[in-house]
């Protein structure tokens, strides 16, 4: 399909949407900003809760940009109800309620050590589902790639890796991990329609199958929402950033190089999430981070260069 011209009223911004490989580094910002709102807000925001406002306020400002398109495109997406409902499931209902969970009981550390997980599990996906082969160059710089994520979540020092402790917490995360990686190697299966109409209709679909366990959680646990400054503000950007933003970043990043290919910047998580630690928690900047930055982009530019099949656009104009 061809690319959309930069000129017009699109300018930069229709530029950038044919830029993969920026649109997925603003992915991992906006995704490493959840991560830390997540766990700041544990044990005050809900964590359904907080999944469920984050998705049922990003599909209704999506909506409201998507209404004038719905009409048309709608007999398309009725038609593929099925695999909507499984990307919804996946991607929305499943995996942000699920990583929101884990970090009511892990550590930030470990988090980000399975989620670099990802890219391996997305490859996994697309050999059991699409039976693709995996090439020696590909595997080589997701190998790389790994190492430079392990040196910087350990710091440099290979005991920090033994010495993890695991909990269940890390059992939910490791989920949602796997529930993503089926999210995104599946994304070419999804109905060609224009990206507004794609995310309301997932937004909202995974907004309403949370709906019962957010009534589960607010009166049965007694785990209501508190509409305060914090649960606000925490609702506020992870509607915006991580969801609306990062969610139409990836789909177009995925549309240009292929899930695997996408799936290696997830290495690029404990790297620009430990930059914002810096920044916002005041944490230590170490030789171990440029270490780990240098093998992540060697492993991202080895694996680019491997030839791999793209999933088509699967933003439609």
């Amino acid at each position: 399909m061809p690319k959309r011209s930069g000129s017009g009223r699109w300018g930069l911004v229709g530029r950038i949407t044919d830029w993969p490989y920026l649109l997925l580094f603003l992915t991992i910002t906006f995704w490493s900003g959840n991560a830390i709102v997540g766990r700041a807000v544990s044990g005050h925001v809900p964590p359904v809760g907080l999944a469920f406002w984050r998705w049922t306020v990003a599909g209704l400002i999506v909506l409201a940009v998507a209404w004038p398109r719905l009409r048309t495109e709608w007999p398309v997406l009725r038609s593929h109800w099925p695999m909507v409902l499984l990307l919804s499931f996946l991607g929305i209902t499943v995996f942000n309620t699920f990583l929101y969970i884990g970090l009511q009981h892990t550590q930030a550390i470990n988090a980000l050590l399975m989620q670099t997980a990802m890219p391996v599990m997305i490859i996994l996906w697309t050999v059991v589902v699409f039976r693709e082969r995996v090439r020696i160059r590909q595997a080589a710089g997701l190998l790389i790639s790994l190492a430079g994520a392990t040196t910087i979540i350990s710091r440099g020092d290979p005991m920090v890796l033994v010495g993890l402790q695991w909990n269940v917490g890390d059992l939910w995360v490791l989920s949602a991990v796997a529930c993503y990686a089926g999210y995104t190697a599946l994304l070419r299966m999804r109905p060609q329609v224009s990206a507004p109409v794609f995310l309301a209709a997932t937004f909202l679909a995974g907004a309403v199958m949370l709906a019962p366990l957010y009534v589960w959680e607010s009166v049965v646990q007694g785990r209501a929402m508190p509409w305060d400054t914090t649960a606000v503000a925490a609702i506020a950007y992870v509607a915006v950033f991580p969801s609306i933003l990062a969610y139409a970043c990836f789909n177009r990043g995925v549309a240009l190089v292929g899930a695997p290919t996408a799936g290696q910047f997830l290495y690029l998580m404990p790297l620009v999430g430990g930059l914002m630690s810096v920044v916002f928690l005041n944490e230590a900047l170490l030789w171990a981070h440029g270490l780990g930055l240098a093998l992540i982009l060697s492993g991202l530019w080895l694996a680019a260069r491997a030839p791999s099949r793209t999933d088509g656009d699967t933003h439609r104009r």
